[in-house]
């Protein structure tokens, strides 16, 4: 079997609540995974969740209950998310599952007989809110901490560290022999900047189990547990080598006990991540992996935050978007539009509620929605719903723009892609004014024109819900109904013209974007 394209998100801490910047993650990453399946590729997209730590303990302690039911109910709210989002992934994986337990125990044992672990005692200010020791650089120029890292007391124990200080300079030469490895570049050169002027310390990998017992067991010292990176991180590795993928297990051979398997995902193809988090993906992950000897992934893709109204969200203000609630109002499809059409992977972006009413009056009903609406209308009307010969009048340019949006697509530019799409939408209501189908019709001599036009245009609608699949996929599928067609094709090669065949018959017509009233308080 052929290597698959491997796509993940970063996983999600159970013990929050879903946002805005968790939506746009996934849906960036699942509108990459369909793009590669429509572009022919085999393709793998991981999501799931992050369940352990001292959050969840508490939290669960002060309800009352079993972490892993507490963490059981969470996980079906999350979950649920992801099928509201209408993500087409493949896997959720969570790191209470025992498939990932036993690829974490497995690399720490053998980093452990490699001696790229050691015992040590261990003396430093604890964020108990953040879950993470802090140093003097954290501190106020008061010297006090900032109240973000919330309760901070100094803690004195031994814990497990991994030798991370020692594989610097063989980062910095990675990333400088790989530019595609973090994108975009500018997040690449603060990695590499951040690498060339501070020296990494070892990093502390567990937590006594006296303190916190909600995590994986060390394997040779099962009075610690393992702390998040090893195991959250791990998530993406986990997978393919629980799977049986044998470039996954070759590094651990001896130490996991799987039989190999046709399963062929390692190394992922793309990390999606936001910039929160990207010395951890760009630094630690890539140092864990070199340490126990397995392939790296081929890149790390940074995602920016969203703002409301230029401002940071925050509940206390009020300011918060709510995904499930957009979606509820304004359907699934115009919540996945404006968030990709509105920010570029990379940089950040201002949610306005102003703005998304506007782009979906401007470019979703108005555009997309009146051009398909108008032109299959009067097909029905002037035809009885019967796809007329053949023309190709405006072949040359609906080919070019699907070219194009092809290669933007294998590129995983996807704001490009989707401003291309709708740039023929533009050219296709230009044609309708310029041709005037409505006027045709009332001569008779100019049935063979008509025919020509109303094909024209039936066809572009057609070739628009191929290329819309990956972004907008249930408003591509009601469109090719509307075509009387069973379903979109899974590959965008069928963007070609002339697919769709004289005589057809049209289904039922309705508005796949309704107009609706905007308002300014929206």
């Amino acid at each position: 079997m052929c290597k698959r394209f491997y796509i993940t998100t970063a996983i999600d801490y159970v013990n929050g609540q879903p946002h805005l910047g968790h939506a746009y993650e996934k849906v960036i990453t699942d509108v990459i995974a369909r793009a590669q399946r429509a572009l022919g590729r085999e393709t793998f997209f991981l999501t799931g969740l992050d369940e352990h730590g001292q959050k969840v303990q508490q939290a669960a302690q002060a309800e009352g209950r079993d972490p892993q039911a507490y963490c059981d109910e969470l996980a079906a709210v999350w979950q649920s998310f992801a099928v509201k989002l209408g993500l087409a992934h493949n896997d959720f994986i969570r790191t209470t599952q025992a498939r990932h337990k036993t690829v974490v125990q497995a690399m720490l044992t053998k980093l452990r007989d490699q001696g790229e672990l050691y015992k040590a005692p261990y003396r430093g200010w604890y964020s108990w809110k953040e879950e993470t020791f802090l140093t003097d650089k954290d501190r106020q120029p008061d010297g006090t901490f900032d109240p973000v890292w919330g309760s901070v007391t100094e803690l004195v124990e031994d814990n497990w560290f991994f030798r991370m200080s020692r594989h610097q300079r063989w980062l910095i030469e990675y990333l400088e022999a790989h530019p595609a490895f973090v994108q975009p570049d500018y997040r690449r050169n603060e990695v590499l900047g951040f690498l060339r002027h501070e020296t990494l310390a070892d990093l502390c990998i567990s937590r006594p189990a006296a303190r916190l017992s909600w995590g994986i067991p060390i394997p040779f010292a099962p009075e610690w547990v393992n702390y998040v990176w090893f195991d959250a991180l791990t998530n993406y590795y986990s997978v393919p080598a629980a799977a049986g993928d044998p470039v996954a297990l070759e590094p651990l051979r001896g130490y996991l006990d799987l039989p190999a398997t046709d399963c062929r995902l390692w190394p992922a193809d793309i990390h999606v991540i936001g910039k929160d988090i990207l010395k951890f993906h760009a630094v630690y992950w890539p140092i864990m992996l070199h340490a126990v000897g397995a392939p790296l992934p081929q890149q790390v893709l940074v995602h920016g935050w969203w703002q409301k109204d230029d401002e940071k969200m925050s509940k206390s203000i009020g300011n918060v978007v709510e995904p499930g609630a957009v979606i509820d109002a304004w359907g699934l499809d115009a919540f996945r539009y404006y968030v990709v059409r509105e920010l570029d992977i990379g940089s950040d972006g201002n949610w306005t509620d102003a703005g998304f009413a506007a782009r979906y009056d401007a470019e979703l009903a108005n555009g997309l929605g009146n051009l398909v609406h108008r032109s299959l209308s009067m097909l029905k009307r002037y035809r009885g719903g019967i796809v007329p010969p053949r023309s190709d009048a405006l072949a040359g340019e609906v080919h070019a723009a699907a070219e194009t949006i092809t290669a933007l697509l294998s590129q995983g530019r996807l704001q490009a892609g989707l401003k291309t799409i709708w740039n023929l939408i533009s050219r296709a209501n230009q044609y309708v004014d310029h041709t005037a189908p409505f006027k045709l019709a009332k001569d008779p001599s100019q049935a063979s024109r008509l025919d020509a036009v109303l094909y024209t245009l039936a066809e572009t609608c057609r070739v628009l819900g191929v290329l819309l699949l990956p972004y907008l996929p249930d408003t591509a599928h009601k469109l090719f109904g509307q075509l009387g067609l069973a379903h979109p094709p899974d590959r965008i090669a069928a963007a070609a013209w002339g697919g769709l065949s004289p005589g057809q018959a049209l289904g039922d017509i309705t508005p796949l974007f309704p107009r609706r009233e905007v308002r300014a308080d929206r």
